[in-house]
């Protein structure tokens, strides 16, 4: 059975598609034999089939990355600066690749082109960052006495099951795999069941930068009843680590799982239910355009959407008026089309959520300012969408929509805006626009949240630290931060005059 299939992209040009599960630097077959069909959301068509892991190809892969991670195997000895070099090697490739990645990442999941080729250029990025870090991960020496001294050493935590979601297919993928990777540990990754494709080029990447086998595996599996055995089978004891992205109710069942085998070492980046704040003082067209970006940026898919604005009372109607000024420059069509800003969203089981969230809202009273349909007859579009004169416990207030709408609100006072960016259950991220610092800064230490944009939104960059309070999530991403992830702390207590203790009675 071949694992490689051309592919027609829209643009017309053909590229080969590997389609296999990686395990041990190949593209092989799934045990079952069994396939699955990836869908392009723009048009509702078949784009190829990829091979269909089970919960014995998860063991077969978590063995080749646990052979690799043998203390005796080549990856183990290794230098520190050798899996730098792999890093920037990676790094390298992507960027020479980035053609290929961004258009299929496109026509995977249905993001207009020019943020595809930004995703793969910010996935670069990271694995350049964190190659920097590798020969840089240091532990302590300490004084203890005369007679002894102890050290601190850092060692890699051991084989990392990972599960990344379908909005930034490859951006995630980068965010797991850079650090670990940096740290010296093995993976085995499981794609989104909706968009494996550009994982799956990107393996082809791993092997032409020279990796070790069994060091990065990848697999994909169907969405439905199966794809929930896959989860839990990378929680079992012969992994060390896991790490996920999605939703929170699958992180709950993942920490569950990993507490009942060995206790495994957990982060997850869960939902988000973010606020920006529009001050009276603000610049209210730079703050009009971070609010539009923020809300509707990817589609609305994007965990970190700022998809609750509160604007102080005194500027609410001129700022309404400005942000939908903003939103008219929206372009929602092909992905691969001119100046397109908004692709379809990932799948007809999430357009029905979405549009299902924006009928509560008119069920329990709330206003439809803008948008609030279908955009054409063909793919997953829909169009921008503006809510206001809800209130702060309805369904679209309090849940993430994960998808292109927003709820616009009034406030007065500082501490009352300060309450209601508090009053979800998500602590993510939030955007506060003003031009008085003081007041900028209180709030932003007021807000229960893992991220604080002040006068932008959502620029994430390897330096800094991602993550959310509350239900959003345990542990961080990127930065410094994360190689804590993937890591064990080792005391080494030292004798100096090794010599015994004398007793005397």
């Amino acid at each position: 059975m071949s694992n490689i299939t051309e592919v027609t992209l829209p643009t017309g040009k053909k590229y080969f598609q590997p389609t296999g599960l990686f395990i041990n630097n190949e593209f092989v077959t799934a045990a079952s034999r069994r396939t699955f069909e990836t869908l392009n959301p723009a048009t509702e068509t078949p784009i190829c089939s990829v091979q269909e892991a089970d919960v014995n190809d998860v063991d077969i892969a978590v063995n080749a990355a646990r052979k690799a991670f043998q203390r005796d195997s080549p990856w183990r000895q290794r230098t520190p600066q050798e899996r730098g070099r792999l890093l920037f090697k990676l790094a390298d490739l992507m960027e020479d690749n980035a053609d290929v990645l961004a258009n299929v990442e496109s026509l995977d999941c249905g993001k207009a082109l020019p943020f595809s080729k930004g995703d793969v250029q910010a996935s670069a990025d990271v694995f350049r960052y964190y190659a920097g870090w590798t020969d840089k991960i240091l532990g302590q020496t300490m004084d203890i006495s005369n007679d002894r001294m102890g050290c601190t050493i850092y060692e890699p935590i051991g084989v990392c099951g990972q599960i990344i979601p379908w909005n930034f297919p490859l951006l995630m993928l980068s965010w797991k795999v850079a650090p670990a990777i940096a740290c010296g540990c093995t993976i085995v990754m499981k794609t989104a069941e909706q968009t494996p494709l550009s994982a799956l080029i990107f393996a082809e990447l791993v092997v032409k930068a020279g990796f070790d086998k069994g060091v990065v595996n990848i697999i994909s599996n169907y969405y439905g009843p199966k794809a929930s055995l896959i989860g839990p089978r990378l929680t079992r004891e012969q992994v060390d680590k896991i790490a996920f992205t999605g939703s929170t109710a699958t992180g709950r069942s993942i920490l569950h799982a990993a507490a009942s085998s060995n206790l495994k070492k957990t982060t997850l980046e869960l939902g988000g239910k973010s606020p920006q704040i529009i001050f009276d003082d603000a610049d209210l067209e730079d703050a009009a355009k971070w609010a539009v970006e923020g809300s509707f940026a990817n589609h609305g898919q994007n965990c970190a959407a700022g998809s609750r604005i509160y604007v102080q009372s005194g500027v609410y109607d001129q700022f309404i008026s400005l942000f939908k000024e903003q939103m008219q420059q929206i372009k929602v069509g092909d992905p691969f089309g001119q100046g397109t800003y908004q692709g379809p969203q990932i799948s007809q089981e999430q357009f029905d959520k979405i549009m299902g969230y924006i009928q509560s809202a008119r069920d329990e009273g709330a206003t439809i300012e803008v948008g609030g349909q279908r955009f054409g007859n063909k793919g997953y579009f829909i169009n921008p969408t503006v809510i206001t004169n809800g209130h702060k416990d309805m369904k679209v207030v309090q849940e993430e929509i994960f998808g292109p709408v927003v709820v616009i609100a009034k406030f007065e006072s500082l501490e009352e805006v300060i309450d209601l960016g508090n009053a979800t259950p998500f602590g993510l991220a939030a955007g506060v626009h003003s031009k008085d610092m003081k007041q900028a800064w209180k709030a932003a230490k007021g807000l229960e949240a893992g991220s604080v944009y002040m006068n932008f939104y959502n620029r994430v960059h390897p330096q800094m630290p991602f993550g959310g309070y509350k239900l959003s999530g345990i542990g961080r991403e990127l930065g410094a931060y994360a190689l804590e992830n993937y890591c064990q702390v080792k005391s080494i207590h030292v004798n100096i005059n090794m010599a015994a203790p004398g007793f005397k009675l």
